[in-house]
């Protein structure tokens, strides 16, 4: 992948990410033999972006969208390292866009709870060739991820406060200006994952703990017994979206989209209904989008869990605007709508919706919603801070998530 900053160092191309303004990208690349006339083109893996619940707000076009297919190349277009240039005046050397042909995927930062990034003075925090990931040819396909991209001219350019080094064999290595942080779970992702330790990747792949700061001149130490290989479930931050690795065959385990539309039906059909109004409760079509809530939809006491319609009364303002005290136990906290988490690719299991995140009102299953409530993601120069994968809205309360107390029809 390949996001836009400040330009870098020189070293050969593979697969990046790049960012316009306020918008970022990536090339995937795979060396190697090449596929042979009319063979079926073989999938490496997806990359989701988190924060989307399956779709940018202004849809998925081209280069710029939420999920994308890692695929087998016609011909593979892997690279060894060559020259290291040092440039005196790199702001002067041409610099890519997303609009270059190496560029296979653009992302935008995301901010927590509302999706990209708009207008002209958001200011992005990722690298404007953010990151590469190389893919062998022949099973079992091991894909690799590193720091920066690069330009159309087969050059990597780090930038001017970026951490650079000689290593030992000679060759340059460095970190991007904000890095590339990756975070493999333990126990793959499945219903027995539990997060793992967050790193940094460098230009040439290694693997090192994280600066004291995104930006930290000084790199962390060497990790020497792990490496920059993706499993299923990897996390990789760029400073501002953070992406999600899914191999093909993790992607089998997890609940597919027809799945989820009957878990919606089922939910409907049993027909929930609001303790106090006894109106019946139903969780809208996903093609409706997220627009305002309906008369229908279902919304709950976040600390509590209870499930109810729509109503207007009982408001603690003093306590905050959305505050409200639930009518069955009388706790007080954030009243929302629940929306049902529409991207299954974020799902470890494909379980009953029982679950909702805290503040937004995301549903999905028990497994899938402790796990993210647990996970730490990156946020600024060195904070982490759990969040809802479908929203990105930072997490609150003491579990991050709630399960759904529903009422059953009185007939």
């Amino acid at each position: 992948m390949v996001l836009e900053g400040t330009p870098d160092v020189g070293s050969p191309r593979t697969s990046d990410l790049q960012h316009p303004g306020s918008k970022g990208s990536c090339i995937l690349s795979s060396p190697g033999e090449e596929a042979l006339p009319g063979e079926e083109p073989i999938k490496y893996g997806e990359l989701i972006v988190l924060g989307y619940n399956g779709c940018l707000a202004s849809g998925d076009k081209g280069r710029r969208r939420s999920r994308l297919a890692l695929s087998r190349r016609p011909h593979a277009n892997g690279v060894k390292p060559d020259v290291m240039h040092h440039i005196s005046t790199p702001l002067v050397s041409k610099i890519g866009r997303s609009t270059e042909n190496m560029i296979d995927f653009v992302v935008t930062d995301t901010s927590p709870g509302g999706g990209a990034t708009e207008g002209p003075s958001a200011q992005s925090t990722i690298s404007r060739y953010a990151c590469r990931i190389l893919c062998d040819r022949r099973p079992p396909y091991t894909a690799r991820i590193y720091a920066a991209g690069f330009d159309a001219s087969s050059n990597i350019f780090l930038g001017e406060r970026a951490a650079k080094w000689r290593t030992p064999d000679g060759l340059m290595d460095g970190l991007t200006t904000n890095g590339v942080l990756v975070m493999h779970p333990a126990g793959g992702f499945s219903e027995d994952s539990a997060p793992g330790v967050w790193r940094e990747i460098s230009v040439c792949g290694n693997v090192y703990t994280l600066r004291d700061s995104r930006s930290a001149q000084q790199r962390g130490k060497l990790v020497e017994n792990e490496s920059n290989i993706l499993q299923d479930g990897s996390l990789i931050d760029l400073c501002g979206a953070t992406l999600l690795w899914r191999t093909p065959a993790g992607l089998l385990r997890a609940p597919t989209l027809k799945q989820l539309e009957a878990q919606r039906q089922e939910a409907n059909a049993a027909r929930p209904q609001c303790p106090v109004g006894l109106s019946t409760l139903a969780f809208p079509s996903p093609a409706r989008g997220r627009t305002a809530p309906d008369k229908q939809q279902p919304w709950v006491y976040v600390r509590c869990g209870h499930v109810h319609g729509y109503h207007g009364w009982g408001c603690r303002r003093e306590r905050g605007p959305q505050e409200r005290e639930c009518p069955l136990c009388r706790l007080v906290g954030p009243y929302v709508p629940l929306w049902l988490g529409q991207e299954a690719g974020l799902c470890l299991d494909p379980g009953p919706p029982s679950h909702a995140f805290a503040p937004c009102g995301h549903v999905c299953s028990e497994k899938t919603a402790r796990y993210w409530a647990q996970t730490p993601l990156p946020h600024g120069t060195h904070a982490f801070h759990a969040a809802c994968p479908f929203c990105g809205a930072w997490l609150t309360g003491e579990h991050g998530c709630v399960r759904l107390i529903f009422q059953g029809p009185l007939d």
